[in-house]
């Protein structure tokens, strides 16, 4: 990310009176945070255009905020700001091809560079670093990041950093999250908001940790429909306990994996061996240490997996 790209971002708000920002599908804290703290920034910054943030919702983030419906003859004359999402199948809200012009604002590493303008910066911890980044670059300074800006975007981070715990975390990301701290957010409120489950989904975390496998490293669970079923919980829902496993002595990596109906979804952790090449043989992609894949069949899921604990043993 330099002036140059932010510079052509700006004109690009600029030249229009619509601004729609989007991010990928089963949104995560970042995905959503960045989105909506975007978007009460270019309100501030130009109170006449209109700014929407459009997708689907996700009862447990709720709380960061609402998306916006709107009719489709809102995105043909609008500018759309991609968030988050590193490949265009993934955008949650395929009218973004009927907006005249597509920006990416990302930190995954560039798999696919869909938009005029591609900002990708893949050493932040999460695109809500970006956008805090690029607010302090366009020439107003911190007067952008009001109150309700600095919670978005401080969820985003902590959401991304898994807390602060993961290795994504640097010093500058403490340093952006001590500054937003200054905006008089109740962090507290919104960590135990972010991670609070239902008595059925605490059920369901209950059965992750008593039926997955351990074996050479690496652990794995894969949840069927009728698990599904079972304890009457989405997919999307259920997916969220992907870190489940990460506190199991000895573990290195790790596979998740949700029947979808349409896909095997395989979310893919790892606590030191690079996995997104992995995941990207199997139609996914992502970050070095987090990635997601999807897979067909079982058995295309048991090679997937045989070829995690090769990888994690090599």
């Amino acid at each position: 990310m330099n002036k140059t790209e932010i510079g052509a971002l700006i004109e690009k708000i600029n030249a229009y009176d619509t601004i729609i920002i989007f991010r990928h599908v089963r949104p995560d804290p970042d995905a959503i945070g960045s989105q909506l703290g975007f978007k009460h920034a270019i309100q501030k910054l130009f109170p006449n255009k209109n700014v929407y943030a459009v997708g689907s919702s996700v009862d447990n983030l709720n709380f960061i905020g609402e998306m916006d419906e709107i009719n489709d003859a809102i995105f043909t004359d609008a500018l759309a700001l991609v968030l988050d999402t590193a490949n265009a199948p993934r955008i949650d809200d395929e009218r973004y091809k009927l907006c005249k012009s597509i920006i990416k604002i990302d930190h995954h590493p560039p798999v696919d560079q869909y938009g005029e303008i591609n900002i990708v910066n893949t050493d932040s911890s999460s695109t809500s670093e970006i956008i805090y980044e690029i607010l302090l670059n366009i020439g107003y300074g911190t007067d952008l990041i009001t109150r309700e800006v600095a919670r978005c975007l401080y969820i985003g981070i902590v959401g991304d950093t898994g807390r602060f715990l993961f290795n994504n975390t640097t010093s500058r990301t403490m340093a952006i999250a001590s500054e937003l701290l200054k905006y008089d957010i109740d962090h507290t409120q919104m960590i135990n908001q972010m991670q609070q489950r239902d008595l059925t989904s605490i059920r369901f975390q209950g059965y992750v940790l008593q039926h997955f496998i351990f074996e050479e490293g690496v652990g794995y669970i894969f949840i069927t429909k009728e698990i599904l079923e079972q304890f009457n919980i989405s997919a999307s829902a259920a997916s969220l306990f992907v870190n489940s496993l990460a506190d199991t002595q000895g573990i290195k990596a790790w596979a998740f994996a949700i029947d979808e109906s349409s896909e095997i979804r395989v979310r893919l952790r790892s606590k030191g061996v690079v996995i997104n090449e992995l995941a990207a043989e199997y139609n996914g992609g992502g970050h070095p240490l987090a990635s997601g894949a999807s897979v067909y069949s079982v058995e295309e899921l048991e090679r997937l997996i045989a070829q995690l604990k090769a990888l994690v043993n090599a």
